[in-house]
C-alpha cells in the first residue's frame, strides 16, 4: 500500500462526521505536506496561483539554508576558537561524546560544523516540538487547519538565539511568540507582531543574562567575547577593527546568534526570496535607504562622547542583526505594511529606527528587533494613509 492509498484509506475517519473529526486539522497537515493539496479555488471571483501558502512557507524556509549552514559552522567554529584560547580539549557536557570522532579542531571544517549543530539542532528541535504543540492544540480547539506559517517562525526564532541558549527559556520564549504574539489574534494572517521577534523579545526582557551581555555568544563556559556591534557601542569603530576587518564581519565569522552573523549567506537568502517574489524588494530596500540615510546624518552631526555617532553605514549593515532583519523579518508580509508605497515608508521606518537605537542607546546596542516590532504597530496606520492620498487624488482627476 502506498502512501498516498493509506492516507485515503484514513480520511473517512477524520473528515466531518467521522470518528476523529476533530483533528481534521492533524491529518490534513501530515497530508498537505507529503502531496500537493487537490482543493481548488471555487466560486465566480478567484485568483488562479500554483503558489499557496504552503508553497510561500516552503521558500523562505529554503531561502535560510546557508544561513543555517554559516549557523552550525560559526557556531562551532567560535567554540573551537575558545576552547582553544582557554587551553580546553574536551567540554564538560553530553556533547563531548560525538565530539570523540571529530575533535576540537578550527582548523578541521568537520569539528567545526559538527560542534556547531550540536547546539543549532537542540535549539531548532525544541522550538519546533513546542511550538508545534501549541499550533496543533489551538488548530484542533478551533476546527481549523495546521497552518505552514509556524515552519518559518520556527526556523528563524531558531537563528536569532544564541548558540548556547537554555532549552526551557528556548521554550518559554517561542510559546510566548506563538501565543500571545499570534494565535490570541486568531492565528498566522490575523497578527500585527512578528511571532518569533515577540519571543525573542519577551527573552529579553525576562531573562536578559542569557541574551545579552559578552559571555553569551560564544558556546563555551567561561569564555567571554564581545560581538562586533558591542564593541562598536563601547569603543567605537577603531574597537571594531582592532579585532575583526568589515570583510570578517560580512563572511559572518564573528560571534553572535546563530543565523545572524553572515551577510553573505544572508544576500543569497535575499536573491532567492526576491527571484520567487516571496518577499518585497521594497520593504528591503526601504530598510537599506532607511538606514543609510539615518547613519549618514549621524555621520555629519558628529558627537565627541558617543562613538557611534561616526560608525558608517557599511559598518551597520554588517554588524549585529540588520541584514537578518531586513530580509527575514521586516519583509514579513502578515505584519509588514501592504499598498506599495507603504512598503517603502515602513521599510524606511524600519531602517531609521535601528540606527537611531543603535546611536542614541548605545546601552542598547542592537536596534532591529524593536524596530521591526515598533514599526508592525504602525504598519496598518501607514497603509491607511496611502491608500487615503490614492483617494484624494482619484477624486481631485475626476472633479
Amino acid at each position: 500500500m502506498s502512501a498516498r492509498e493509506f492516507l485515503d484509506s484514513l480520511e473517512p475517519h477524520f473528515v466531518k462526521g467521522g470518528k476523529l473529526e476533530r483533528y481534521y486539522g492533524l491529518y490534513e497537515m501530515v497530508d498537505t505536506f507529503i502531496y500537493t493539496p487537490a482543493d481548488v479555488t471555487r466560486g465566480k471571483t478567484h485568483v488562479r496561483d500554483g503558489n499557496d501558502l504552503k508553497r510561500t512557507m516552503t521558500f523562505v524556509v529554503i531561502a535560510t539554508f546557508f544561513c543555517i549552514m554559516m549557523a552550525m559552522y560559526n557556531t562551532g567554529y567560535q567554540a573551537n576558537l575558545a576552547m582553544e584560547a582557554l587551553g580546553k580539549t574536551s567540554i564538560d557536557n553530553w556533547r563531548s561524546i560525538p565530539m570523540m570522532i571529530f575533535g576540537y579542531n578550527t582548523m578541521n571544517p568537520l569539528s567545526n560544523f559538527a560542534h556547531g549543530a550540536l547546539y543549532f539542532l537542540p535549539i531548532y528541535i525544541v522550538t519546533l516540538a513546542v511550538g508545534g504543540v501549541w499550533e496543533v492544540l489551538f488548530a484542533t480547539v478551533r476546527g481549523h487547519e495546521v497552518n505552514e506559517g509556524f515552519l518559518v517562525s520556527s526556523m528563524l526564532y531558531t537563528l536569532i538565539m544564541p548558540p548556547d541558549m537554555p532549552l526551557w527559556q528556548v521554550a518559554l520564549g517561542i510559546s510566548f511568540g506563538i501565543v500571545i504574539g499570534k494565535e490570541v489574534f486568531g492565528g498566522t494572517g490575523k497578527n500585527f507582531l512578528n511571532p518569533a521577534l515577540t519571543g525573542r523579545a519577551f527573552l529579553y526582557f525576562a531573562y536578559p543574562a542569557s541574551i545579552s551581555g559578552d559571555s553569551v555568544w560564544t558556546a563555551v563556559d567561561g569564555y567571554t567575547a564581545a560581538t562586533p556591534l558591542g564593541l562598536a557601542a563601547d569603543g567605537g569603530l577603531s574597537a571594531v577593527t582592532e579585532h575583526y576587518s568589515w570583510f570578517q564581519t560580512f563572511m559572518g565569522f564573528e560571534p553572535g546568534c546563530l543565523g545572524e552573523t553572515s551577510v553573505f549567506a544572508i544576500m543569497i537568502g535575499a536573491a532567492f526570496l526576491l527571484y520567487t517574489r516571496v518577499a518585497s524588494y521594497r520593504v528591503m530596500g526601504g530598510v537599506f535607504a532607511g538606514m543609510v540615510a539615518t547613519s549618514l546624518l549621524f555621520n555629519m552631526i558628529g558627537s565627541d562622547t558617543n562613538h557611534m555617532f561616526a560608525l558608517p553605514w557599511y559598518w551597520h549593515l554588517t554588524v549585529g542583526g540588520f541584514a537578518f532583519g531586513m530580509v527575514y523579518m521586516a519583509t514579513d508580509p502578515v505584519t509588514a505594511a501592504m499598498t506599495d508605497t507603504g512598503r517603502w515608508v515602513f521599510g524606511g521606518l524600519v531602517g531609521a529606527m535601528t540606527v537611531l537605537i543603535r546611536v542614541v542607546n548605545p546601552a542598547f546596542p542592537e536596534g532591529i528587533m524593536l524596530a521591526i516590532l515598533f514599526s508592525n504597530m504602525f504598519a496598518p496606520t501607514i497603509d491607511y494613509f496611502v491608500i487615503q492620498a490614492n483617494i484624494r487624488r482619484r477624486m481631485k482627476r475626476h472633479a
